[in-house]
């Protein structure tokens, strides 16, 4: 196969061209020899061959688009703007305020017209200027109303302007109500009344005992009767039901609220609740150790305070039960000379079986209303029970107490309210504030 070049004066491939030569015949030295020094090649290409679209030209940086025959690749360079932000002058600080002092604290410095004085200052007062002589009008402190006697007299007469307070009387009446009226923390407070001997009063000086703390306190309070061989407690105020501690136990799981409880109790004029005993002689022997926990567990949830009212067995085994729930005990002694012993050997049995702290803090309740009485020193009586427990009350003779029956306590005498208001501000001085202190 032979490859002619061809000369061709239009386009200027070879200017100054030879003859034809033979390319497959000449050898390569010679072809090499042959070609010229230095070739160049012209291409011609065709017009436009990209249009840009009307879309392309309107968002083109410059009016004329570019030509894509006429790119020239360049190597890549970088660019550096230089941003020049205008000059903002910063906004000058605000000056801060000058506060003055104030003067000293100093009241030594200040005189007692300076203190009274109700222009005001020309200079800042110090807090030392306000003072109680200079705010507090003296005058116009409403003291309460007088109650009792010749001072309650005088500040009607004058038409309130002479106010002397409370008669001597009155404050100590309030001092005791004070003193029934405290706080306790942590759960009920459980005061059994007991004694060895019966036909001494110990029911009715658990209904006293309860009365004078439920008139003033506002919390709530109950008297348990737990005698076995059926008490009366419940017969010392208006019944209001027929329920007793037997039917607490057999009904204790559906006992759930305060209401499911008040409706097995009754409920004096002063807010005392009162659980009653069995009256069933036969059903009074059952009531056990177990069933007074079950009582004592419930009334626990819904009282402050919770009086039992002891039978005179006191190895009985509710006994038990009761003295070891005890924060407190009321020992109840008779005027005469075998019910004041039998009051004693109380103590010593409680001593003999591990509660003598009980017998420290015990109050002895003295029933003067008994037969013997007038015949006996009760200065002596109260002379031992002094040495052996913490506090000793008479109870005085009253007609309503000596008839064992409904108690209407607004209708005692007064020394008798005195005195039952007296055993409960005893026997709550002695009960701890906070549960197991």
């Amino acid at each position: 196969m032979t490859t002619r070049g061809r000369q061709s004066d239009e386009h200027g491939l070879y200017p100054d061209s030879e003859s034809d030569v033979d390319l497959i015949d000449t050898p390569s030295d010679d072809l090499a020899s042959s070609l010229p020094e230095s070739l160049t090649i012209e291409v011609s290409l065709p017009n436009t061959v990209h249009a840009a679209p009307d879309d392309e030209l309107a968002v083109a940086i410059v009016e004329k688009p570019v030509d894509p025959g006429l790119v020239e690749v360049m190597e890549p360079t970088t660019m550096s703007i230089t941003v020049v932000a205008p000059l903002v002058e910063p906004e000058p600080e605000p000056a801060a305020p000058v506060i003055p002092e104030l003067p000293g604290n100093d009241d030594r410095a200040l005189s007692r017209r300076d203190r009274m004085r109700t222009e005001a200052s020309s200079t800042p007062e110090a807090a030392g200027m306000l003072t109680a002589d200079r705010l507090i009008n003296r005058r116009r402190k409403k003291r309460t109303k007088p109650e009792g006697g010749l001072n309650a007299f005088l500040y009607a007469i004058t038409l309130h302007a002479v106010n002397r307070g409370d008669s001597p009387k009155v404050r100590a009446r309030k001092a005791i109500e004070a003193r029934i009226d405290k706080r306790f923390e942590g759960g009920a407070r459980f005061i059994p009344v007991l004694t060895r001997k019966g036909g001494v009063g110990k029911t009715t000086i658990t209904a006293l005992l309860g009365m004078a703390l439920s008139d003033t306190r506002e919390d709530r309070v109950i008297a348990i009767d737990a005698n076995p061989d059926r008490g009366t407690l419940s017969e010392r105020v208006n019944k209001q039901t027929r329920s007793t501690v037997r039917d607490v136990v057999t009904l204790a799981p559906t006992i759930t609220s305060f209401n499911d409880f008040t409706a097995m109790v009754s409920r004096d004029e002063t807010r005392l609740d009162i659980l009653a005993s069995d009256t069933d002689p036969l059903l009074s022997e059952a009531f056990d150790e177990n069933d007074y926990n079950v009582v004592a567990d419930l009334a626990a949830r819904f009282y402050s305070i919770v009086l039992t009212d002891c039978g005179t067995g006191i190895v009985h085994s509710v006994m038990r039960a009761t003295l070891q729930r005890a924060d407190s005990v009321v020992i109840v002694s008779g005027g005469s000379v075998d019910e004041a012993r039998l009051a004693s050997e109380t103590l010593t049995w409680l001593e003999a079986n591990g509660y003598g702290e009980l017998v420290r803090n015990a109050v002895v309740a003295l029933n003067t209303a008994t037969q013997g009485t007038n015949l006996v020193k009760l200065e002596e009586i109260e002379a031992h029970f002094k040495s052996r427990v913490r506090e000793i009350v008479r109870i005085p003779y009253d007609p309503q107490l000596a008839a064992g029956s409904v108690i209407n306590y607004k209708d005692l005498k007064p020394l008798t309210k005195a005195s039952a208001r007296e055993l409960a501000a005893l026997v709550t001085d002695g009960l701890p504030v906070r549960q197991g202190a």
